[in-house]
């Protein structure tokens, strides 16, 4: 949708980029000589740190940012555009860099988006922390004066909430721009899927828990087939005759192969001399006693996480326990978070096995699948099941889908929403800069530089876009010094966000602006990096003398410069 601008839109274009400097040239904040000698090197080189983990995040901001492929230490090559995934693959030796890359993967397990938002906000953050300290100002200062510009931008932030989702409402239209941001295509499907999912999932006092929820992705078919489904579905097979349990499942997982004891024997070994046959003999009655306790014990679903020996399978039917061998670790250990029983390391029954009414094969395409299902009514567990053509898709479906279930839960929380599109950091950064411009001292300052690197986020979402972003900012202010907060950047030029329906989740966004706040007051205010490291043995006791003392074993090794 096209936005008409203002009438007087040339005269109140902000010049954000030189108040700044404006405010420093006054008498007191000229940098001091002794300063620039003294110019703290740490703080240069968590920026830099900060910068570089930007520079890979950026182009992956919003939902025009591009793809990655990402090839990771296992030497698996993944396509993704999740920064949470991107960060989590990256192996880093920089302590600033560290923290950034820690708070980023905390800010998506506990609210399932805004990953990318918390990285280059604190990039930004951290540019201007180094610019004030380059002008005078000390880290007491700079850390006070952020944190009371922290302070403001968390009271005004509910001002900005223009709706909320009702408890009885359908959640699609504020799941969306979560589920757009990362996923390429069929995003509505998707998020009406989710929408779903997360609906029957709620508890009749309204409260909602995740994970009840579980992801099971099947190789085939297309993003449209996916489906939900009562109970735990896992991409399985069924090793046996015997493919289903109808009545009292009792399960037992296993992390170990399903056969003898010893992880080299073959299933048709050659026995050259008695020796041998009767080892294997032992081993034949050891595997057969195994199971047949497992079946004393009443367990009738074992699912192994390994080899699967079709002695021991013959074994199991005999014994009227039904053999599934798990395609990958997650799946398996989901089961055992959700059935409440341990992953055993040997086939021992376990002291509380897992309980489920009936497990059975199913086909769904192409493909088939194991599910685990229960009595009542209102199932424990549902599953959502992801088709698609090729892994890498479904990787990035699977991503979304977790993105959308957190997402519910923070709206379940606090239902109010802002309005996207970086319209509400726009409106937070007017503010600051208002606010700022009637303070003087450090406070201004902190207020000014913290609405300098606001505006740095749709700035970015208007460079994925491909925009012009020098000039699609300075028409933006000019809509938000009017007072019109609603304008924020779309595909091809500035949109009205209530219109478009593109939100930011209040509770998500505070989160996010809080813990980044946090961890810069808390970088400005580091002078040092210190490396504590084991000094060798042999060192300590060269040429031990009375006279002598014998070293620590722990040394402190200071880096006044850490590369």
């Amino acid at each position: 949708m096209a936005v008409s601008p203002p009438s007087q839109a040339t005269q109140t274009k902000v010049q954000a980029d030189l108040e700044l400097p404006q405010r420093l040239m006054k008498p007191g904040l000229e940098k001091n000589p002794k300063s620039q000698e003294e110019e703290p090197s740490y703080i240069l080189r968590a920026t830099a740190a900060a910068q570089t983990l930007a520079s890979i995040i950026r182009s992956c901001y919003g939902p025009y940012g591009r793809q990655k492929f990402l090839v990771t230490a296992k030497g698996e090559t993944v396509c993704t555009g999740h920064a949470a995934a991107i960060l989590k693959a990256l192996e880093l030796e920089h302590p600033a860099a560290q923290l950034v890359q820690e708070l980023a993967q905390t800010q998506a397990e506990n609210a399932g988006d805004a990953t990318a938002f918390v990285v280059l906000l604190t990039e930004a953050l951290l540019e201007q922390a180094h610019y004030l300290l380059w002008a005078g100002l000390t880290p007491t200062q700079l850390r006070e004066a952020f944190a009371t510009a922290t302070e403001e931008v968390l009271a005004a932030l509910p001002s900005l909430a223009i709706r909320s989702l009702g408890p009885l409402e359908d959640p699609s239209w504020a799941l969306y721009s979560v589920m757009n941001t990362h996923t390429l295509s069929d995003a509505d499907y998707l998020t009406k899927l989710v929408a779903q999912v997360c609906w029957v999932s709620r508890e009749p006092n309204g409260n909602f828990k995740p994970e009840s929820i579980v992801v099971c992705v099947l190789e085939g078919g297309t993003l449209t087939d996916s489906r939900i489904f009562p109970g735990i579905a896992i991409d399985g097979k069924v090793c046996g005759r015997k493919t289903e349990v109808l009545n009292d499942v009792r399960v037992a997982l296993f992390n170990c192969p399903f056969g003898p004891t010893n992880l080299f024997a073959k299933a048709g070994p050659r026995l050259s001399n008695p020796e041998e046959l009767l080892r294997f003999r032992k081993q034949s009655e050891q595997m057969e006693k195994e199971i047949v306790q497992l079946a004393v014990m009443d367990i009738n679903v074992a699912v192994v996480l390994g080899e699967v020996n079709e002695k021991s399978v013959e074994q199991a039917d005999y014994c009227g326990i039904m053999v599934i061998q798990a395609k990958s670790r997650k799946e398996i250990v989901y089961l055992s978070e959700k059935l409440g029983t341990p992953l055993l390391s040997r086939l021992l029954p376990p002291l509380e096995p897992g309980k489920c009414h009936k497990v059975y094969r199913k086909e769904f395409g192409e493909s088939a699948m194991i599910m685990f299902e229960w009595e009542h009514e209102i199932a424990p567990f549902l599953s959502v099941v992801l088709r698609g053509p090729t892994i890498q898709g479904l990787r990035g479906a699977e991503q979304a889908v977790y993105y959308g279930i957190d997402a519910f839960s923070q709206l379940c929380q606090d239902p109010r929403l802002l309005p996207g599109a970086g319209a509400t950091e726009m409106a937070l950064a007017k503010m600051l800069e208002d606010k700022g411009n009637q303070l003087a001292g450090p406070s201004g300052l902190g207020f000014q530089a913290f609405a300098q690197a606001l505006r740095s986020l749709p700035k970015t979402l208007a460079e994925n876009a491909g925009l012009a972003a020098q000039c699609v900012m300075a028409e933006m202010s000019g809509f938000h010094q009017a007072g019109n907060f609603l304008i924020g950047v779309g595909a091809d030029g500035l949109v009205n966000v209530s219109l478009e329906g593109i939100w930011d989740i209040l509770k998500t966004k505070a989160q996010g602006l809080q813990a980044v706040s946090e961890l810069v007051q808390q970088l400005v205010t580091v002078d040092q990096i210190i490396v504590a490291r084991k000094t060798p043995v042999y060192r300590q006791i060269i040429n031990p003398t009375s006279d002598t003392k014998v070293s620590s074993p722990l040394r402190a090794k200071f880096f006044g410069k850490y590369i």
